[in-house]
């Protein structure tokens, strides 16, 4: 191992973000920022500017890059500017993702499926295609896709979700494996319930009443606290890890096998 690899320091190491406007996204980038990489902040809206412009605030390096990650052109966009700005790209963290309930047997099921599989899976796939050259250029690349606890288990009318976070560990598993060789390591973040945008339509009681019943840490996640895990796998010392999926639930998998 080099002197570099065994680094647990991600600065002057440059990061692309997915769904960095908010939530987990957000912490994740912040995170990254604060401890010195050079941050490319990706979203489907307009807001991550304001996150890009928050570390350069704090005195790092970042962009603001507004992309469809379904699209296959606007990401190869997104990684050209990228390159522009910060240089080849060292980390990955495809975080973006969406969730939309549908009933199997409901009207809007087609539509929730084709979209939510385009964003929550095909796109990964997309971001690590087009980030791949710069990955493997060194043989440090490091990549984490985030799935969700839904990917190991399963919950009524959100098939669409659920289908695309199994998904992306199976992409996550066959990543690992084929990159390798190339010193590149995939692994795969599985949060609970955490306090996001996604979670912000269900009311602080049914949560304070989910948390006391399922999770045996008796409360939903901060975002911070899965960014910090997130930042933990892309260290250069993190070297062997790979194919991994490590879940940040609170103990909720545990508690439910």
């Amino acid at each position: 191992m080099s002197e570099r690899t065994r680094s647990r320091s991600v600065a002057g190491r440059v990061a692309v973000v997915t769904g960095a406007a908010s939530g987990m996204g957000r912490a994740t980038a912040a995170l990254l920022g604060a401890e010195g990489a050079r941050v490319s902040c990706w979203d489907v809206h307009d807001g991550v500017a304001e996150v890009a412009e928050g570390i350069t605030a704090g005195g790092g390096e970042a962009v603001a890059v507004t992309v469809d990650i379904s699209d296959e052109g606007a990401v190869a966009s997104a990684v050209a500017t990228t390159r522009r700005a910060l240089g080849p790209i060292d980390l990955l963290v495809n975080n973006a993702g969406i969730s939309l309930p549908a009933p199997l047997d409901g009207d809007g099921w087609r539509e929730a499926w084709d979209r939510t599989l385009a964003v929550d899976l095909t796109g990964p796939a997309l971001v690590l295609r087009a980030c791949l050259d710069d990955l493997r250029r060194d043989g440090e690349g490091r990549v984490v896709n985030i799935a969700s606890t839904e990917g190991l288990g399963a919950t009524a009318f959100l098939s669409p979700y659920t289908a695309a976070k199994h998904g992306v560990i199976g992409l996550t598993r066959a990543a690992a494996v084929e990159l390798a060789p190339a010193g590149v390591t995939v692994n795969c973040v599985c949060p609970g319930p955490i306090r996001t945008g996604m979670t912000a339509v269900i009311p602080d009681e049914h949560k304070e009443r989910f948390a006391r019943r399922r999770v045996p840490m008796r409360r939903y996640g901060e975002p911070e606290e899965v960014a910090d895990v997130i930042v933990s796998l892309l260290l250069p010392s993190a070297s062997y890890a790979t194919g991994a999926v490590v879940t940040v639930d609170g103990g909720l998998t545990v508690q439910n096998t």
